[in-house]
């Protein structure tokens, strides 16, 4: 008997081929490629044969010990040791490169300070705010009253109006209330000095209530920025911390590769190169944490049972094109066109001096229809964009026509050129 060819019967397609099909058929590729990210997903949940915790690789990770800062841990718990008797404390500006430890030094004694306090019954409150994340005046006052217990409004209120009302949580409690601002040079030069002013002028108005400011800056000529009469109440107390070297970082990197990696997981050629290569950019700590840990995350995605030379090489190199690139995407609209005035000037002589900079800027502003700053406005833009680290400004004496700078990118041209492309800029 013949088959009829019209009602021939074929079998259902499994569960996980029953995709709406689009102009094609369904691609085996696409179930495969669900596998493997399953399986990346599974591999995962299944625990790590490198790492143990890798948090204590992260910025904010407070340690209990913290190599080669013992003296600033010193100095700065004996400053604010007067709180625990409701005493008023210096006001400490603390300064110093990016990774050299202010954070954590001051974060460090501000956590012992306050369990202290409460353990013995001492009258203070404490509040960390990091100015760069906080964005505005607004939301670090609204962190201070909450500090204190006040709630205050994501937004809607008039500055003025939290400022009462942070006054108010502390009029007639005898409390003594230690400010710190991180990164407080990116407040004063976002929007001036005006707030910490009002800070360090508020104790008179307090009824028995006293305010102490820790100010930290990575910007060593912050100070110049500063009125008069707001750097004479907050210098009271100065401290500088100084880079790391080498052998330091060792030290600060085998603390933490304890804690963080699995037992054989890290030698010591890991540690000592990412020690080397962190040294010679400052001495900084955060960027010798940083490559260890993206070291362990690359070999953990290869399989591999530990960190190897190679894997510290290759986080280098990703760390570096992942830096340049956030860098250059935070930066406000007028920075990146000078820097686009700099990648045009630097194409065929490869520096160029601030005069020619400027013009170069100008020009670009012309063809996009905006007014351009003042030429000391840019000189100060080319000084942020040289402290962090994506030109090199060198200043050089010109003889008759006086001193200028002369100014080169400090980054490649290539990366500049995709980023500034990706802004619409190029």
């Amino acid at each position: 008997m013949l088959e009829n060819q019209g009602t021939r019967r074929t079998q259902p397609l499994p569960q996980d081929l029953q995709w709406k099909r689009r102009g094609g058929e369904v691609g085996e590729t696409e179930v495969a490629r669900r596998d493997l990210v399953n399986e990346i997903f599974d591999q995962f949940l299944r625990g790590s044969n490198i790492f143990k915790n890798r948090e204590v690789l992260r910025h904010d990770y407070v340690p209990e010990k913290l190599p080669h800062r013992e003296e600033e841990i010193r100095t700065l718990a004996s400053i604010l040791a007067p709180a625990l008797k409701g005493l008023k404390c210096s006001n400490v500006f603390i300064y110093g490169k990016t990774g050299t430890g202010k954070t954590a030094v001051a974060r460090y004694v501000l956590d012992r300070l306050t369990a202290k306090a409460h353990k013995i019954g001492a009258p203070l409150a404490a509040c960390y705010v990091n100015c760069r994340m906080a964005g505005t005046e607004y939301r670090i006052l609204a962190s201070l009253c909450e500090a204190l217990g006040v709630r205050v409004p994501f937004t809607g209120l008039a500055k003025a109006e939290v400022l009462e009302r942070l006054k108010k949580a502390l009029v007639g409690r005898e409390l003594v209330f230690i400010v710190m601002l991180d990164e407080v040079d990116v407040l004063v030069k976002t929007h001036g000095d005006a707030l910490l002013y009002e800070l360090t002028r508020l104790n008179p108005e307090l009824g028995g209530s006293k305010i102490c400011l820790i100010g930290i800056s990575n910007d060593l000529t912050f100070k110049d920025h500063l009125d008069p009469r707001v750097l004479s109440s907050l210098s009271e107390e100065e401290m500088v911390f100084r880079p790391y070297n080498a052998s330091q970082l060792k030290d600060i990197l085998w603390e933490r590769a304890r804690e963080a990696f699995m037992e054989g997981a890290v030698s010591d050629a890991v540690i000592s190169l990412c020690a080397a290569l962190s040294a010679q950019e400052h001495g900084d700590a955060r960027r010798a944490l940083d490559l260890l840990r993206v070291a362990g995350e690359i070999a953990e995605r290869e399989g591999a049972v530990r960190v190897e030379v190679e894997h510290v090489k290759k986080a280098a190199k990703r760390i570096e094109y992942d830096r340049t690139v956030e860098a250059i995407r935070s930066l406000p609209l007028h920075a990146k066109l000078v820097l686009l005035a700099v990648y045009e000037k630097t194409k065929n002589t490869g520096s160029a001096i601030t005069g020619e900079i400027y013009t170069a800027y100008s020009a670009i502003c012309g063809r996009m229809g905006l007014t351009p700053l003042t030429q000391r406005r840019v000189s100060s833009i080319i000084n942020d964009l040289d402290m962090m680290g994506l030109l090199n400004a060198q200043l050089v004496n010109m003889g008759r026509y006086g001193r200028t700078k002369k100014i080169r990118l400090a980054i490649q041209r290539s990366v500049l050129r995709e980023m500034l492309a990706q802004e619409g800029l190029t």
